[in-house]
């Protein structure tokens, strides 16, 4: 079996039992929801006792249990062709240079973190139609400034103004 047939033996399962996101995320537990969904659809891995869980909640054998504990190959084609995935791909092609140029000024020269990171997600009722809003907190990164000599920053935390 492939990732690929074990997300789709998952789904089936899923769409079977008639079960929301909401309840495999509860009854699995132990992190993140977006994590645990992310697992299930092949693009993160549980941890063996999360792995387990999943793996009695969907019936699956030993060796489809020990998949979800396997380091994935992540990641979609790009760019995206799904409509919902397209638009965070156009939040970020249309605002991206204004979100770096905004994180580097506050935070230096660096990274904002999609593996030390944190992710919500709630709905907003609006009378106009409920609203999506969405939190990400990432680590800050910095750059190292590799063979930074003696007195000069290794890393690219913001300076202070000396001229």
């Amino acid at each position: 079996m492939t990732r690929e047939q074990l997300t789709e033996k998952i789904l089936a399962v899923k769409r079977a039992k008639g079960w929301s996101w909401k309840y495999i995320t509860d009854t699995i537990g132990g992190i993140s929801p977006v994590l645990v969904v992310g697992a299930l659809l092949g693009q993160q891995k549980l941890l063996k006792p999360l792995a387990k869980k999943a793996g009695d909640l969907f019936g699956l054998d030993e060796n489809e249990t020990a998949m979800l504990n396997e380091i994935p190959m992540r990641g979609i084609p790009m760019p995206p062709t799904d409509p919902l995935i397209y638009r965070f791909y156009e939040l970020v092609m249309v605002n991206g240079l204004a979100w770096k140029a905004l994180i580097e000024e506050e935070f230096g020269d660096g990274i904002m973190s999609a593996i030390d990171f944190d992710f919500d997600m709630e709905r907003q009722p609006d009378p106009k139609g409920d609203r999506v809003r969405i939190s990400m907190s990432g680590k800050f990164l910095p750059y190292k400034y590799y063979g930074a000599e003696q007195g000069i920053q290794p890393l690219g935390y913001k300076e202070e103004v000396e001229m």
